[in-house]
């Protein structure tokens, strides 16, 4: 009974893993595209918060954070490392929280790093958390994965995205700067660093519900 309901609640929580970037990544999309003045390469995700249809991105925050708090709390990572696996659930859940904190306070526009009101000041800090844990937590599930044949290829690919993610943060702060070449596309960095992370988590949500029934991995 026991494994029964563990497996359960392992679906339960693969299942927000996976519905958490869809849910994510088709709003700000179908956003972007419902607002004629709003410029994806120049403008960023939290900027669709502004508006008429303001309250849609806003829900899309708080529902999104939710789902990672979820998946994070009630999922029981399938590794022998429990300390590790421990930091990683924690991790993701600040991140959800930020996430949910990020809804109700409105960014500044054009701004990400440099708020200027108080709503704007607490958007950033909690952006500013979400994009320092994506990659440490990237970094901490792949030291999870164990040397073997059939988690080597994951691996790869979650270290990958990591180091992705450090490279676009970096070119994320450059394009922050009126005057950089890259000021006019950093609404398209900030998408890439926001769709590789999520495209990662929706990848694990799938991997750990594959590998659910199986023994804890050593």
């Amino acid at each position: 009974m026991k494994g029964a309901a563990d497996g359960k609640r392992i679906h339960r929580a693969a299942a927000a893993g996976l519905l958490a970037p869809v849910v994510f990544v088709t709003t700000f999309a179908m956003l972007g595209w419902l607002q004629p003045a709003y410029r994806p390469n120049s403008m960023f995700v939290s900027e669709l918060s502004i508006g008429p249809l303001g309250w849609l991105q806003i829900v899309n925050f708080i529902v999104t954070g939710a789902l990672i708090f979820f998946f994070a709390r009630e999922l029981q990572l399938p590794f022998a490392d429990r300390k590790r696996t421990r930091v990683v659930s924690v991790l993701l859940q600040i991140m959800g929280l930020c996430l949910i904190g990020s809804g109700p306070f409105i960014t500044d526009p054009a701004s990400l790093f440099n708020q200027h009101t108080v709503h704007g000041l607490i958007h950033g800090i909690f952006g500013a958390a979400v994009f320092s844990l994506a990659p440490v937590i990237c970094f901490f599930v792949y030291r999870l994965f164990p040397k073997s044949a059939r988690w080597r290829g994951w691996a790869v690919w979650t270290l990958l995205v990591c180091c992705l993610l450090v490279v676009t943060i970096g070119f994320l702060k450059t394009s922050q700067f009126p005057r950089s070449e890259l000021y006019a596309w950093k609404g398209l960095i900030q998408r890439v660093f926001l769709v590789a992370f999520m495209a990662w988590l929706f990848g694990l949500s799938i991997t750990i519900l594959r590998t659910s029934s199986e023994a804890v991995l050593r």
